[in-house]
Order: structure tokens, then sequence, then C-alpha cells
């Protein structure tokens, strides 16, 4: 179990820390390819873009075909993507390539996670999705650097690169064990469990939050190119912001156990829009910076509790486990899609400020919505 733990969860941060080096990368493809905003937030959004679409029959393929073969089809994708991406100079190869990485993700996440819940006893279960979703933050950390590392050496490196390291992934994957296959379950289920009220709510709750930062990945990259900041402060605002959610994400999820999952996800949202009502209102590179970052808290008190109300209204119902996980890539994948296609096209008619105060507006009307709403209650420990 615990090789595979360390397989699964390093795959991931290995996933994240590419869909993350796009933002340091994103002005010089602005400038090289003469990209409008709008296609800056396509580019940006091809990624989740991908993995929405992907979600739910990734979960399927992992119930039906196993995990195993689910991650190896991933990370066969993820490297052909990488590279086709590393090497593209036009716009369409490009898109096309994220959306494939995007694709590749949805598939190794629904199957490592999988993996992890069939192999793992019940009473461990939490600890063991934790632990590799927490992993997900550090390639976050990682992502950022790489793009600026990427900047500066070249992509055709950086991103090629990513080719021979899905082999190795691959190899350690075809000599771990198969766990039992999960039990099964058709599209046609799927879909009746998840259009319920309880579960299109809880689903709404990632997605907003996930929203906000699909816009950022467009919106703050841009600003900071246009007021003077370089490929460094860039990374550096980024990696902070994911920093500080690292840190609070725990926090937050262990004090939803106690007093209930509103307190914190509204005080999130709330802290939230405050950051993008900064973004808005900045007219220098520090501003923008501190503005990310407040935002940055924000997502760190919402995101967990977000999470597990998402996780609590599945398991209330006949969900699958391949399933529930392809549904919370499916919400993560929905808010990125959006934000990023509409805040780079907003941006370029009506400029920054537009998309950022309505980003702030719809987090403040969902913390509204949540704190009438009856959220889940903590489970008793």
């Amino acid at each position: 179990m615990r090789r595979l733990l360390v397989i699964a969860s390093t795959m991931i941060l290995f996933d994240v820390a590419f869909y993350s080096a796009i933002a340091p990368l994103l002005p010089d493809y602005v400038d090289e390819l003469g990209l409008s905003k709008a296609e800056a937030g396509i580019l940006s959004a091809a990624y989740a873009a991908g993995t929405l679409l992907a979600s739910l029959p990734a979960g399927l393929l992992a119930s039906r075909a196993g995990p195993r073969r689910t991650v190896l089809a991933g990370l066969a994708l993820l490297g052909l993507s990488s590279l086709a991406f590393g090497f593209g100079r036009e716009v369409v190869l490009l898109d096309v390539a994220r959306f494939s990485q995007g694709v590749a993700g949805a598939l190794v996440w629904s199957g490592a996670l999988t993996w992890l819940i069939t192999a793992s006893p019940p009473e461990r279960r939490g600890s063991v999705i934790g632990t590799a979703l927490g992993t997900a933050v550090a390639g976050a950390l990682i992502g950022p650097a790489l793009g600026a590392l990427a900047a500066e050496v070249g992509t055709e490196l950086v991103f090629g690169a990513v080719l021979g390291i899905s082999a190795g992934f691959a190899a350690l994957v075809w000599r771990t064990p198969e766990s039992a296959p999960p039990e099964r379950q058709t599209l046609a289920e799927t879909v009746a469990a998840t259009v319920t009220r309880p579960v299109m709510t809880a689903t709404a709750f990632v997605a907003v939050p996930s929203l906000m930062f699909g816009a950022i990945e467009v919106l703050v990259p841009l600003r900071i190119d246009e007021l003077g900041g370089g490929h460094a402060v860039i990374a550096g605002s980024f990696i902070v912001g994911a920093a500080i959610e690292a840190a609070l994400a725990p926090a937050s999820g262990r004090y939803s156990d106690r007093v209930g999952r509103r307190t914190p996800f509204v005080s999130g949202l709330a802290v939230a829009a405050v950051g993008m009502l900064g973004i808005a209102a900045a007219q220098g590179v520090g501003v923008v910076v501190a503005a990310l970052l407040v935002a940055s808290f924000g997502a760190g008190l919402c995101f967990a509790p977000a999470l597990t109300m998402l996780t609590e209204t599945s398991e209330s119902g006949p969900l699958r486990e391949g399933l529930a996980a392809g549904l919370s890539n499916m919400a993560w994948a929905t808010g990125q899609v959006i934000g990023g296609l509409l805040g780079g096209a907003v941006a370029g008619v009506a400029g920054y400020a537009a998309p950022s105060i309505a980003v702030a507006a719809i987090l403040l009307v969902t913390a509204a919505y949540a704190t009438r709403r009856a959220l889940p209650a903590p489970a008793v420990i």
C-alpha cells in the first residue's frame, strides 16, 4: 500500500506541476504569437476543458478496465501531448496539446484515486486520499518555477522531458499489483446520481472558487507583464500564493470538522472576493501581487470545506469510487474553463477590472446563498 501511495502521489504532483507551468509562459505566447486576451484565455483554459470532458468517461474507464490501465493510458497521452506542447509554435497546436494534457490528467487522477480507494481499508481512506491530494498543492508550488525555467531555457527541453518521466512512471505502474476492480456503474446511473439538487449544489460550491482561479491564471500574469513585471515576479507570486493555500487548507479542513463547513467556506469566499476587487483596482505590480495573495488566502479557507461537502454528498448517494473522483475533477474543471475563457474574453473588451469585479460578485452571491443553505454536518469523530 505504501508503494502505491508514493507512486500515485508523485504522479499527481507531476501532473499538477505541468498544468500550472503555463502562468509565467502566457505573456510570452501573447507577444510571440500575437494572441488577444480571449485567445490567451482559451490557451489557459484548454487543459481544464480537456479534464472537464474526460472526467466522467475516465471514471467509467477506471471502473470497467481497471485503474492501472487507466493510469497507463493517461501517462502515455500526457507524455506525447507535452512533447507537442513544448515544440508547438502555432496557437491551434498549443490549444490542442494543452487540451490533450487535460484529458491525460483526468485519466491519471481518476485511475490513481480509484486505485487508492479500492486498495485501502475503509478506516484509512480519508488519510490516504488526503495525502495524495495534498501533493497537488506541492505541484502547484513547483509548476510556476518550471514555467519560468522553460521561458529561460526553452519549452522544448522542459516539456519534452515529460515524455521520459511519463515512461518512468509507466514502468513503475506496470510492476505494481492491480487492486480489485471497483463496482461497475453505467453512465445512465451516474447521470441520475449527479443531477440531484444536493450533488449539483455541492458541485457548484467547488466550481465557484475554481472559476476564480481560472480567471486569475489569465488576468494576473498578463496584468503583471503589462505593468512591467517579468517571469520571476509572475512565478514567485503564484508560488507564494500556492504556499499560503497549502498552509491554510489542512487547518481549514480540521476546523470545518469541528464547527461545520459553512463558516470557513463563506469566510473564504468573502476574503477571495476582496482579493479579486484588489486585482480590479490595482495600478501597480505590488498591488496585483498582494491582491493575488489575498485571493489565495481565501481559497485556502474555502476549498477544503467545499471538497469535503462534495465528498459527503456523493457518498450519501449511489456514486461509485471512480465516478465520485471524476465528479470532483469535473467540478474543478468547469470553474477553470468558465473563468479562463470569460476572464480573457471580457478583459479583451472591457479591460482587467470588469472580469475581476464580475468574479468578486459571483463569490459574494455564492457566499450569501451558502449562509441560507442547509450544508452537510461534520462527521462525528
